[in-house]
């Protein structure tokens, strides 16, 4: 099972209503407030929208845990997605907000355009397919810094989860109408390698017996 890096555990969890994230902000620019954006949008000119308000995933250390964040100004810098908020007004105060993610309600329109885009509620419940049989069950859909993952509760499993890296590479086909994910996951991943064991012990097997060897070798020479 992959660990959760602390910072992922510190994060506040998303309110319970169903929401959609836009963004991530990756980097303070300037001297007055401005933040980059890593956008998870195809509207970002629609998103964020002066008067925009997002709810924030950041640390409960952080002076912005439990409060929204409202946007005074986009713009375009370089190809590069910038945001000026209100309530930030010089470069400390918005590397505060440095890898915070943003959060909006869902509305009644929205709906992803991309192929391989899915809001979390349409994944969670999903059953988890790896070579023709049923292993698991979608039970959440974690967002850290640097990719998303997906915890799955393992077949007949009432506690454990197995948290599964949402690329491509691993999870190659999300089916939703027909209600699963299909993954190709690395060896181990879903259970212990019964071969490698087979293999350790065979292996202590035969490191054993030279040594039973040897010996007996001995006793004949001393005779």
């Amino acid at each position: 099972m992959t660990d959760v890096p602390a910072e992922g555990r510190a994060h506040s969890p998303r309110p319970a209503r169903t929401q959609l994230r836009v963004g991530r902000l990756v980097k303070a620019h300037g001297l007055k407030g401005a933040l980059k954006i890593e956008l998870y949008t195809d509207d970002p000119d629609g998103r964020f929208a002066p008067g925009s308000t997002f709810t924030l995933q950041v640390p409960e250390s952080s002076p912005w845990h439990g409060k929204p964040l409202t946007v005074r100004e986009f713009r375009w810098m370089n190809s590069h997605p910038v945001a000026f908020f209100e309530g930030v007004e010089d470069r400390s105060g918005a590397e505060e907000l440095v890898r915070a993610i943003l959060w909006i309600d869902e509305d009644a329109e929205s709906a992803p355009v991309e192929d391989d885009a899915w809001y979390d509620h349409q994944l969670v419940g999903l059953d988890v397919v790896r070579d023709g049989d049923v292993v698991g069950r979608v039970i959440r859909v974690d967002h850290l810094p640097s990719q998303d993952l997906l915890a799955v509760r393992p077949t007949g499993a009432a506690d454990d989860e197995i948290l599964v890296p949402f690329v491509k590479a691993i999870v190659p086909e999300v089916d939703i109408s027909a209600g699963r994910v299909i993954v190709t996951p690395p060896a181990g991943l879903f259970e212990e390698l019964e071969s490698d064991e087979s293999e350790t012990a065979a292996g202590k097997a035969d490191v054993a017996q030279p040594a039973a060897s040897e010996s007996s070798e001995g006793d004949d020479t001393d005779r």
